[in-house]
């Protein structure tokens, strides 16, 4: 038996969250690259491409969560979820590919520092960039914390990791003024070093949903203390939980009285079952209940 949750919710705020995203990199794509036309910044022309891989990722996104979200079918019975893990590792992979830019950007100018022309078009475009940044992080977080969306995350890594470089590029602007004009690529090369560090956290978190791991230690406590408290569950065994997208998985053996009747026995599953699905929503509940004598028979052997 099975209880499935809704996850219109979800669906609501990871599409607004990834429209949004979209509408904001594309503007920051434009105003970015006019003021590296401008002033030919090295951190700059780094802070340009980061925001086009970012921009091409967010369209990335509202493509694949079409197919993530998608509901299960005679194909795929179990969902699309894990569609959304696999754009977290190409995201990944995006970012991954916008450091390498970065430190080649960086190395470059830290070997052949030169002022930066036009300085105060490059200040006034970083600042109008962090303000949508930031307007857009504190959006994104918001959606994390209410639905843990793994593209959503790897989305936020884009834009949080823009906030750093965007006070870099503020500040190397202002150093390279005849002050240290090796700021324009140390900076560059700071930011994609935390580039590299959160694309593998990213990638950790999406081959994690990959590979079918287990739920969490908390999530996996919980689960048992609902059945357990039951007032007629003798135990529980044979665990297994998964989680592919949103949609978490969760089946195991409930152990009973032998005298119970069979309609006894499907109530209390379904009781259980509601319970689980509340706190762990979205959520399917499969259980296979066990007469106590049969469990300890098996066990005995």
């Amino acid at each position: 038996m099975a209880i499935k949750s809704s996850t219109d919710d979800y669906a609501f705020w990871v599409r607004l969250a990834a429209i949004f995203s979209t509408s904001t990199a594309f503007i920051l794509v434009v105003i970015k690259l006019y003021a590296w036309l401008v002033t030919d910044s090295s951190a700059m022309l780094a802070s340009t491409t980061d925001s086009i891989l970012d921009l091409f990722a967010s369209i990335m996104s509202i493509v694949i969560l079409r197919f993530a979200l998608a509901p299960a079918d005679k194909e795929h019975s179990f969902g699309h979820g894990k569609a959304e893990s696999l754009a977290g590792l190409v995201q990944a992979s995006f970012v991954l590919g916008s450091a390498i830019l970065l430190i080649f950007s960086g190395v470059s100018r830290l070997l052949n520092p030169q002022a930066i022309v036009h300085g105060e078009v490059a200040i006034w475009v970083t600042i109008i960039s962090i303000v949508l940044t930031l307007i857009l992080v504190v959006f994104q977080r918001y959606v994390i914390k209410r639905t843990g969306s793994i593209i959503i995350s790897g989305d936020a890594l884009h834009y949080q990791s823009d906030l750093f470089l965007n006070l870099g590029v503020l500040a190397a602007i202002i150093l390279s003024q005849g002050i240290w004009l090796q700021a324009d690529g140390v900076f560059t090369i700071l930011v994609a070093l935390y580039l590299v560090f959160g694309a593998g956290q990213i990638m950790v978190q999406s081959v994690s949903q990959l590979m079918d791991s287990e739920l969490s230690d908390e999530e996996l406590s919980q689960i048992k203390t609902i059945v357990l408290k039951h007032k007629q569950a003798l135990g529980i065994h044979e665990l297994r939980t998964r989680q592919s997208g949103v949609q978490k998985f969760i089946q195991f053996h409930l152990e009973l009285s032998d005298n119970l009747s069979l309609l006894e026995a499907h109530s209390i599953g379904d009781e259980i079952e509601a319970e689980i699905c509340q706190v762990l929503a979205p959520c399917e509940v499969f259980i296979h209940q066990d007469p106590s004598s049969v469990v300890q028979s098996e066990q005995s052997k």
